[in-house]
């Protein structure tokens, strides 16, 4: 009988895409609880400062449902980084406005996420991160840059709630 689960030799890119990212996640989201923010939280603070968006969009961007983005929201909101204000180019739209407060925990959250990504990059040695990148960038904007359709979709890794 054939075996279908890789051998010691065999590139498991699954697995070791999202073993990585796993790994890499809970490191972020460590790091990130020690000023009190989530990795989403942080997504919203820094995009939000970027341009004008509404919360719709700042879930496009952070990969989250309706209901995560209120939560969120809801979450910043109490704790005085960013507020749900009228957009000044369209009446209907309510945007997210990051306060001065939130601007400066998002520059320190943004620090936090630099260091957690030059210690992942640290672990290579230093001719090999910027292959690894530029491979990762091709992949993403490349071959795996959306996914596929089927009839039974793959479920995204979620965090583990405890």
């Amino acid at each position: 009988m054939t075996s279908l689960a890789p051998t010691g030799d065999t590139r498991d890119l699954s697995f070791l895409l999202d073993h990585t990212s796993h790994v890499l996640r809970t490191r972020m989201t460590a790091a990130l609880a020690e000023i009190g923010l989530t990795p989403r939280m942080h997504c919203v603070l820094v995009h939000a400062q970027e341009e004008e968006r509404t919360q719709i969009q700042l879930a496009e961007i952070g990969d989250m449902d309706k209901t995560t983005m209120v939560v969120t929201m809801d979450a910043l909101e109490k704790a005085g980084y960013a507020e749900r204000r009228p957009s000044a180019t369209d009446r209907r739209a309510r945007i997210v406005a990051v306060t001065e407060t939130g601007a400066k925990i998002a520059e320190r959250s943004q620090e936090i996420v630099n260091r957690v990504h030059g210690e992942a990059l640290e672990a290579l040695p230093e001719d090999e991160r910027e292959m690894l990148l530029r491979a990762l960038n091709r992949l993403a904007n490349g071959h795996l840059a959306k996914p596929v359709d089927s009839p039974r979709p793959a479920r995204r890794a979620r965090e583990r709630q405890r």
